[in-house]
């Protein structure tokens, strides 16, 4: 429960500007017109990635990424405070967002989150520092930005057969589906037996392949002499995999067999396998009728996305805008 609110403050927070210039304690990152984004709204909203670029990069690449995520950031906070400053000028002719509509959005986050316990949900909000009105307050302001953004868009987008038939081109590998096999495998290693000789390990691994060609259940075999831990116990089974599954030389193998064959011994290095394949399928791609509505979604939203930009770029273009930080 905890971690909605923490992620939820900070999140709204993090697009609110402070109009009164005794709020700002911690450094302006950016004027809009007469408000201020601050260095700690920016901090709110990138530290959790923040954090996850340390654990990946470091030196001047780690001090490049994060100069790019908090350049976003800003301009994410300064597009907010635009939103929230052309909100202001249609309170001055009436504007409102209703006091129950902010009330109805706090009681589903403490049904939803806290399992109704208006007392835990308050508790917390206190641990983060933050008061039931102030919370109030992001969330009217979050509900503005989103109403905003939605007003300034139409719905009457068309979206051509021509646009579907480019778009599903293009597109056409995300609606395939690769081929994959079914795969069952004995697993028999040199190193696993020092007392064994390489020679008999390579022996046991013909007589359990001569075993199958025999008429030996392969699932047996495999409980009996796999040493793979991870699939013995299930009869060597990988169930259904791809090709890249495998190294380069497992797959060739396994893609190579038809359904029900049994591979001769494979040996890499130290290690000994025998592949079956139970199934195929072959690559498919789902024809153009069956995912025709969710392209014109895509498309639909793609198009919302282009109109809200270009209302943003108006405000931009009208506003004074100074990143300092």
């Amino acid at each position: 429960m905890k971690h909605f609110v923490v992620f939820s403050v900070a999140l709204l927070t993090a697009g609110i500007a402070l109009a009164q210039k005794a709020e700002v304690i911690d450094g302006i990152a950016a004027l809009v017109n007469n408000d201020v984004v601050t260095i700690s709204q920016v901090r709110e909203l990138v530290g959790a990635r923040e954090r996850s670029l340390r654990q990946i990069y470091s030196g001047n690449e780690l001090r490049s990424k994060l100069e790019e995520v908090r350049l976003a950031a800003i301009k994410d906070l300064i597009d907010r405070q635009l939103i929230l400053q052309e909100f202001k000028k249609l309170q001055e002719k009436g504007a409102s967002i209703p006091d129950y509509v902010i009330d109805d959005r706090v009681q589903t986050i403490i049904r939803e989150e806290f399992g109704g316990d208006r007392s835990a949900f308050i508790r917390t909000l206190q641990a983060q520092g933050y008061t039931l009105t102030r919370f109030k307050e992001i969330e009217r302001e979050k509900i503005v930005v989103q109403a905003m953004r939605q007003s300034k868009v139409s719905n009457d987008f068309v979206i051509s057969p021509t646009q579907i038939q480019a778009y599903y081109n293009k597109n056409k590998m995300s609606y395939a589906t690769p081929e994959q096999v079914k795969l069952r495998m004995i697993v028999i290693r040199e190193e696993n037996s020092s007392d064994v000789a390489s020679t008999d390990k390579q022996g046991i691994a013909k007589e359990i392949r001569d075993k199958i060609a025999g008429g030996a259940e392969f699932d047996r075999m495999a409980q009996m002499y796999s040493e793979d831990t991870n699939t013995q116990e299930v009869g060597g089974d990988w169930g259904w995999i791809e090709r890249g599954t495998l190294n380069e030389q497992l797959t060739s193998v396994a893609f190579s067999l038809r359904p029900g064959e049994v591979s001769p011994v494979v040996q890499i290095g130290g290690t000994y396998y025998i592949l079956m394949i139970e199934a195929k399928k072959n690559a498919t791609v789902k024809p153009i009728s069956d995912v025709r509505d969710e392209i014109e979604r895509n498309l639909i939203q793609q198009e919302r996305m282009k109109a809200q930009e270009r209302w943003l770029d108006t405000l931009r273009q009208k506003a004074y805008i100074k990143i300092l930080s």
